[in-house]
């Protein structure tokens, strides 16, 4: 039986969904997969079946599993969604000269779809000419509407702090790879850089060699998260559950994709080069 932690200070069907979660996230249960019944929750993490079945409801709510009537609750396909994306920047990574441009929240989703690339990188089985990674995030510094505490959408600053603690671990982990692919000599020329602007973060934006555009909207949730040790509930916009929409680049530039492409290249730039500010990490 997998115990719960009896120092946790949330509520037990808060701590079988975060590590249910945590199991989908990390890809433990893949896309499809069956979740354990109600009554196999229930025994394995010590808990009630109502318990069991309000932590389902949890992901339920967070658009992570659906349940059909009689068959059990599935992780939905769409929280992959964003795989789309990977085997279009490791076929970069092939083509010699890389340059990836991103605009959202945390960076924790590029760090996901690079990883593995770099990792490849460093052990000598692929070898770009050039690397070079822009990341654009919100200023969390200042108040920026979200994330934010519910009901009322108040801003709090630890709330804030605790996005920002997401947002250096995931930035300076790409940062430092690069950085270390770099002196090492694996890449001829490889940079990353982080800046921030005053805006609340609202979409993610993939730019790819200014010539692949992969965009979506963050929803925003309401769900519980530890802040200081103590559950809180915030307004999130939650990353995992935007749906990636591609665009690219043709030889028709009258197209909407080309045209996407090149608007959105434009935008990135324009705020990238006026309002935005480096983060030293």
């Amino acid at each position: 039986m997998d115990e719960l932690d009896p120092d946790d200070p949330r509520p037990p069907f808060q701590q079988v969904a975060a590590i249910l979660k945590a199991s989908i996230l990390t890809g433990a249960y893949q896309p499809g997969d069956r979740l354990p019944s109600y009554t196999e929750l229930a025994a394995s993490y010590g808990v009630a079946v109502m318990t069991a079945q309000k932590a389902v409801g949890v992901l339920r709510d967070e658009g992570l599993v659906v349940s059909r009537q009689g068959k059990g609750s599935f992780v939905r396909q769409r929280t992959e969604r964003s795989v789309g994306l990977r085997p279009h920047v490791e076929a970069m990574f092939d083509s010699g000269a890389v340059a990836i441009d991103f605009a959202g929240f945390s960076g924790e989703t590029l760090q996901g779809v690079i990883s593995e690339p770099l990792d490849k990188v460093r052990s000598g089985r692929l070898q770009p000419e050039s690397l070079r990674i822009r990341i654009l995030l919100p200023d969390l510094s200042k108040p920026v509407g979200l994330p934010a505490l519910a009901p009322d959408g108040i801003d709090s600053p630890d709330v804030r702090k605790r996005a920002e603690r997401i947002v250096q671990r995931s930035t300076q982990g790409i940062v430092e790879t690069v950085e270390e692919l770099a002196a090492l000599g694996l890449v001829e020329s490889a940079s990353a850089q982080v800046r921030t602007y005053h805006s609340a973060p609202l979409f993610k934006l993939f730019l790819l060699n200014e010539a692949e555009a992969f965009f979506g909207f963050y929803p925003v949730l309401q769900h519980s998260v530890a802040i200081s040790g103590q559950p809180v509930e915030i307004f999130d916009p939650m990353g995992k559950d935007a749906v990636l929409f591609h665009y690219a680049k043709s030889e028709d530039v009258d197209s909407v994709d080309s045209q996407y492409v090149e608007q959105a290249q434009k935008w990135f730039n324009s705020v990238w080069d006026s309002v935005a500010k480096d983060v030293e990490l």
